[in-house]
């Protein structure tokens, strides 16, 4: 942990036991550098983070004050504790009948996997899109099959280089959005009946993706603000003939948890031990809060075994369906699995975003995307330290959308989900996010969508669970 963390947890901790009480004014930078043997600038950090998880607030030319909501703002979530043998995995039926009803535009989509898709810049992209197919010629329309549109493929390694990943036009493959390629990694390094090892909680695609290529998953435990628990993986390889894993290391979905810089060169160290292959799903890396960009994983890659993914998906166009893979060492196969099953992602949605990515204005569209949803986690939080019982425990992530709950261990994730919809709310019930339906009182909130009709949903969620845990 680094020393500006340690010294928020510091701080938070003394708000949490009311050593510091709402109103209190805290040490300035100055006091605060001294007293702890910090620089200003570990400070700073510090506060920022506070800011950021809404304990403190600044004061104009006054100083830094508890905030007068921190009292009420709820504890984390406790690690998770998953069953480490390895299971075979049947989620689908359970994920298809919960998101079959969140697609009705009246229902308050706190269960969603995506952003409001009022955060993305529509008129700028289609005005990109029509540009694009006027200029496309005849020949571009084969010029798109794998490994995808050369311009595209451009704008994606500029994009990883300037922020420090090695990257050439020939490493890029396009998708179909990040979950094909993804879907094509785990095909690329295993055959059914493998074991791979996924987070838990996790993101219920991987596991439906293990279903469907019958594979068995470890599930391997995840800290609500430090990630993949490392010493637990190093187990998990020991025991079992992992084959691959599949994890996120920036905002992590559910969780929200990001790995320092220093677990994911760890995380690579260990693996390349092992000659495991990392699958990195990567598609909440740019939604980061502040102004430090979180490395992936794949940049301490030197072994080629790491497989990164990532999308626009949940930055810029959903319905474009546009993800990219840098393969490492396994770009052969993953290439001719994409001939072998879609052959290509759609030739028009290509040209568009390499033609709005060339033109500029995407990083202005994403600091105002993550200064929105940042906006918008503080909001939830306060709502839910308002309307919900005070024994709920809730992260407080530093990028992408979701927050995740545990509930009174009372509380049925799947009734509650079944009484919320009821009432014109939808929720992400935690068993979706593991392979053994494990999480029954746990859900996933979105905030990327914020409008009159949240906090009044929000309310009504809070009085569900008080009945649920009576």
């Amino acid at each position: 942990m680094k020393r500006y963390e340690q010294l928020a947890q510091t701080i938070a901790a003394m708000i949490r036991a009311r050593v510091l009480a709402p109103g209190d004014r805290i040490a300035s930078v100055r006091q605060a550098s001294a007293r702890h043997r910090v620089s200003p600038a570990t400070v700073f950090q510090a506060y920022y983070l506070l800011e950021n998880q809404g304990l403190i607030e600044a004061r104009a030319r006054s100083g830094y004050y508890v905030s007068d909501a921190a009292p009420a703002l709820l504890a984390e979530p406790s690690p998770s504790r998953p069953d480490r043998r390895s299971t075979a995995v049947d989620v689908s039926e359970l994920v298809f009948s919960i998101l079959r009803d969140i697609k009705d535009p009246a229902i308050v989509p706190l269960g969603s996997a995506f952003p409001s898709p009022a955060l993305f810049p529509w008129q700028r992209l289609h005005r990109s899109l029509s540009s694009a197919d006027r200029a496309l010629s005849p020949w571009q329309s084969v010029g798109g099959l794998p490994p995808g549109d050369e311009a595209l493929r451009r704008q994606i390694a500029l994009r990883h280089l300037g922020a420090g990943l090695r990257v050439s036009v020939e490493d890029v493959i396009i998708t179909d959005g990040a979950l094909e390629g993804l879907n094509l990694c785990l095909q690329a390094v295993t055959q059914p009946g493998d074991v791979v090892a996924v987070e838990s909680p996790g993101f219920y695609a991987a596991l439906q993706a293990l279903e469907r290529l019958r594979l068995k998953a470890v599930e391997i435990p995840v800290h609500p603000r430090e990630g993949v628990d490392l010493p637990a993986l190093a187990a998990a390889l020991k025991r079992h003939p992992v084959r691959a894993c599949w994890f996120m290391t920036n905002y992590q979905n559910p969780a929200g948890a990001l790995m320092s810089e220093a677990r994911k060169r760890e995380l690579v160290r260990l693996l390349a031990l092992h000659e495991v292959p990392l699958i990195e799903d990567d598609v909440y890396g740019e939604l980061y809060f502040g102004s430090a960009h979180q490395p992936p994983a794949k940049t301490f890659d030197e072994r080629g075994l790491v497989m990164y993914c990532s999308s626009f998906s949940k930055i810029l166009a959903p319905g474009y369906r546009i993800g990219w893979v840098l393969p490492g060492r396994f770009g052969e196969r993953i290439e001719r699995l994409k001939w072998m099953t879609t052959i290509s992602a759609s030739v028009p949605p290509q040209a568009g975003l390499a033609h709005y990515l060339a033109s500029g204005g995407f990083d202005r569209h994403l600091r105002g995307l993550r200064r929105t949803l940042e906006q918008q986690q503080q909001h939830m939080l306060r709502a839910i330290a308002k309307f919900f019982p005070a024994d709920c425990r809730v992260s407080r992530p530093s990028g992408g959308y979701f927050l995740w709950l545990e509930l009174p261990e009372s509380v049925d994730a799947l009734r509650l989900h079944a009484l919320a919809l009821e009432q014109g709310i939808s929720i992400a019930p935690g068993p979706l996010f593991s392979a053994k339906r494990e999480y029954r009182n746990f859900i996933r909130l979105n905030y990327g969508h914020w409008d009159q009709r949240v906090e009044p949903a929000l309310a009504r969620l809070g009085d569900l669970i008080r009945a649920l845990s009576s």
